[in-house]
């Protein structure tokens, strides 16, 4: 049996700021946000609302939606570079609220790759019989380390949390395949001084092969082809990068998800926001094979195969 996914959910803050909106405070515009982009909208977490308390909400979900006891979670793995604070872990601070005392507790650090990575690593003790579940939540406040005064990031992202309790699932169904890397020369492309500072060329051309080279990688992994494949999830960073792996995997456009427009790049909790959507839209069903694909700083990148159902 393979380790999948038993149980979904989300957060999103409820305000929402528009393209609009930011045409009134910088120099930029909607048609070419856009345009370049494909973000029409985001949403932002207001002061009181901070990372664990959008993790919190969205683990909640996916522990009730799986039906088991938080008290036999063995594992929370939560992605995020925008933490409360340096430390107690966001982690630490979830298991502490939604009463998983014999939960073992670490954060990852791998930006937007950040839930590819969690997934992985959940496998990895799921596999092994260490622990039966895990919880991996995808969570970030990028709002609170983004440079309002510059255009070429403020447009860009937003803030959200998504997570899933992984355990066994039926034969035939769970990751079927998985590719993490990283390249650390290329980290001075995507980084945080005093807020987050990126090489937008930089990071697009190697997105845009990574996403599409790692995509096709873990499909030949599981022994599949592209025509397998039933919907892909990409990390929603910006639509013309989605678009390349769509194209470079021979999907039509009904199968790929599209959030972007309207949550912005939510970093490690794009992926795991988009799949709630989905599923709750129903473009993804029992048995469907799945391809979930991001890149984010340090550079890193993930990629997983699996066949979608409990």
């Amino acid at each position: 049996m393979n380790a999948g996914i038993l149980g979904i959910g989300r957060c999103l803050p409820e305000t929402i700021l528009t393209n609009i909106e930011l045409e009134q405070r910088m120099d930029t515009s909607d048609e070419w946000i856009r345009t370049m982009t494909g973000i029409e909208e985001r949403r932002i977490a207001g002061d009181e609302q901070d990372t664990s308390h959008m993790a919190r909400e969205a683990a909640q979900k996916a522990i009730d939606e799986s039906g088991i006891d938080p008290k036999e979670i063995g594992l929370i793995l939560v992605a995020t570079v925008t933490g409360d604070q340096p430390f107690p872990s966001m982690s630490c601070v979830i298991q502490q609220e939604i009463g998983a005392v014999n939960a073992a507790a670490m954060d990852i650090s791998a930006a937007c790759a950040g839930f590819m990575y969690g997934m992985v690593t959940a496998k990895q003790f799921i596999d092994s019989d260490v622990y039966k579940y895990v919880l991996v939540v995808g969570v970030e406040k990028l709002s609170k380390i983004t440079n309002w005064e510059d255009r070429n990031t403020a447009v860009l992202f937003g803030d959200g949390a998504g997570a899933a309790v992984m355990g066994k699932v039926s034969e035939g169904r769970g990751i079927l395949s998985f590719e993490l890397g990283a390249d650390g020369s290329g980290g001075k492309h995507l980084y945080q001084d005093d807020y987050l500072v990126m090489n937008g060329r930089e990071v697009f051309k190697f997105a845009v092969r990574q996403m599409g080279e790692s995509a096709e990688n873990v499909i030949e992994k599981a022994g599949l082809a592209k025509e397998d494949v039933d919907f892909l999830i990409p990390h929603q960073a910006n639509i013309r990068i989605m678009e390349a792996s769509r194209q470079r995997l021979d999907l039509p456009i009904e199968k790929m998800s599209k959030t972007i427009h309207k949550y912005g790049n939510t970093s490690a909790a794009s992926i795991p926001i988009s799949l709630v959507e989905d599923v709750e839209e129903g473009r993804i069903k029992d048995d469907d094979v799945i391809v979930m694909v991001g890149f984010g700083g340090g550079l890193t990148w993930g990629a997983i195969a699996m066949r979608w159902g409990k």
